[in-house]
């Protein structure tokens, strides 16, 4: 493993971090909402740096993918339900 894989794993931990204290900390539902999706956006972008490290690209590439749309059907399903509840 490189140094740059290391420091940009380290730099997208962190990130992950301050998303996930907006998750916690947020005082509306769109501070959450957007966090979350901030959060799923790094382990995105994480897996395609693992993939790269590992020099699996292709197999890591398709796990992302599959995992940036079930964060947007699940994102999508959220919003349709806040906006029926009211919330939003």
């Amino acid at each position: 493993m490189t140094g740059f894989s290391l420091v940009v794993l380290d730099v997208l931990a962190v990130l992950i971090v301050v998303y996930l204290y907006r998750v916690v900390r947020g005082p509306t539902v769109y501070d959450r909402i957007l966090g979350l999706n901030g959060i799923s956006t790094k382990a995105i972008i994480l897996l395609v740096v693992i993939g790269t490290v590992y020099e699996r690209v292709a197999m890591f590439v398709d796990i992302s993918t599959g995992y940036a749309l079930l964060n947007l059907v699940g994102a999508l399903a959220l919003a349709k339900y806040l906006e029926q509840r009211g919330a939003l």
